[in-house]
């Protein structure tokens, strides 16, 4: 299995099966990503070709003698990789295979050539994951090199031993390679489990069509499905498919990750039906620097001094009633949140006594970021916070004062609530163990990109 997991990464890296993000999301691994593969995938595609030779069985003196022939080492000076348009990859690799024959008087190592061609194909299975396949595969064994330089053994021996041999690989390194790619497709498969995006809420992945190849690169379009306590987030579906651009991002990176409007909106609504924007904003009654009390609310609205003669604690409680917006402009994004605060104060019964009630809007710049796996984010306040009384209890309220009041305490907390949770990222496309290296990111009209190199950790 370890090997299978070795032609797993070689493969994989290949196709487009890093998992996906939101409908309309494409996934496009270019030739800089083959190129990565080719470097990391020789060893493990040399441990698959190390296969088992059977005993050569020598009749030449008359009594069926058994000699053992064991690979003591694969060494593969090259292995290059290339997309095939309309099809896959065409794998053209080229390897010495060092034998030892335990032949008496001494044993005997022979050093033989071989040339792999294999062209892979990827496609859809029934339940929306890839499935890899091997359409043809063919190996050239060359002619035997004595790597000690004996003698001692006849040249009609050789001759049989490295039929024998050229045989037994014929057959069975493409055998070899599609085995793995069989247990390539059971790895594969786990790709439509759940991956956790909060402690209540995961995202499915999977594909929504076979892949285009070109000369240039492989690109696919996947689909990826939020779970909040075991329901799917469902958006209208937009008409319009999502197009990525074939000149955007970074011009020579592994990776390309167009990510559509439908993956933020998606997100924003995952977090407003969690209910996760809501916070409440309270403060210590003795602080000497803190706002949040009937005192000095009581300095602005005569009406809270009259009712709280003695200073009493004061709650801001933060609802978002509106999903937030996600909007993506040309090297601009931001966020628009519309919460309903409602300002409470303790009554002496212990109980909290609505005062007044604010419909607010803030505008938001946001700054995307990539760890590893994950889409991270950052916000900050871009103008003022718009204040506007809902509803009063205590008579008229200034909303010029009382805005200059609560902005000073709301700003902050909501800035690091808000900041905590996009910093718990969601999932980018990617493989186990496949993580993201040096990524640049890039907002256009409507969707945004991630140009990255990739590095796998073994």
């Amino acid at each position: 299995m370890a090997q299978a997991r070795g032609l797993g990464l070689l493969l994989a890296l290949l196709l487009p099966v890093v998992s996906a993000s939101m409908p309309g999301t494409v996934v496009r691994l270019n030739k800089a990503a083959l190129s990565y593969v080719s470097e990391i995938g020789k060893a493990p595609l040399q441990r698959a070709l190390k296969v088992t030779v059977p005993h050569f069985l020598d009749r030449s003196g008359g009594v069926l003698q058994p000699t053992r022939i064991r690979i003591l080492n694969v060494h593969m000076p090259r292995l290059q990789l290339k997309f095939i348009a309309g099809f896959g990859v065409r794998l053209q690799a080229a390897a010495n295979f060092t034998f030892k024959v335990f032949r008496a008087p001494e044993p005997l190592e022979l050093t033989l050539p071989a040339e792999l061609l294999a062209d892979t194909r990827v496609t859809q299975s029934s339940i929306k994951t890839p499935v890899v396949s091997i359409s043809t595969c063919s190996s050239f064994v060359g002619h035997a090199n004595e790597s000690d330089g004996s003698n001692s053994t006849s040249h009609a021996l050789l001759v049989l031993v490295q039929k024998h041999i050229k045989a037994v690989l014929s057959n069975k390194l493409c055998l070899s390679v599609s085995n793995l790619v069989q247990d390539l497709n059971v790895h594969l498969g786990t790709l439509i489990g759940l991956n956790p995006v909060g402690p209540e809420s995961q995202i499915r992945y999977s594909m929504v069509s076979v892949p285009t190849v070109t000369s240039d690169f492989i690109s696919l379009d996947v689909n990826a499905v939020l779970f909040l306590l075991g329901k799917p987030i469902i958006l209208p579906t937009d008409a319009t498919p999502f197009v990525l651009s074939r000149h955007v991002g970074t011009e020579g990176a592994m990776a390309t990750v167009g990510l559509s409007q439908h993956l933020f909106d998606s997100a924003l609504l995952l977090l407003h039906k969690s209910g996760a924007l809501n916070l409440d904003i309270t403060g210590q009654l003795r602080s000497d620097d803190n706002p949040l009390n009937t005192s000095v609310l009581g300095r602005l609205i005569p009406e809270v001094a009259r009712q709280f003669p003695e200073p009493m604690p004061v709650v801001l409680k933060v609802r978002l009633g509106a999903t937030p917006v996600a909007t993506l402009h040309t090297d601009n994004a931001t966020l628009r949140l519309q919460p309903f605060m409602e300002v409470l104060a303790a009554a002496s019964n212990s109980a909290f006594q609505s005062l007044f009630s604010l419909d607010v809007v803030v505008n938001l710049s946001l700054q995307l970021s990539v760890s590893k796996v994950k889409l991270q984010g950052t916000t900050s306040v871009l103008g003022d916070v718009q204040f506007t009384v809902a509803s009063s209890n205590m008579g008229f309220i200034d909303t010029d004062q009382v805005r200059a009041l609560v902005g000073t305490v709301f700003e902050k907390p909501l800035l690091d609530h808000l900041n905590a949770l996009l910093g718990m990222g969601i999932a980018l496309p990617g493989v186990v163990n496949l993580h993201y290296v040096a990524p640049e990111i890039f907002v256009y009209e409507g969707y945004v990109v991630i140009s990255s190199e990739l590095f796998y950790q073994s």
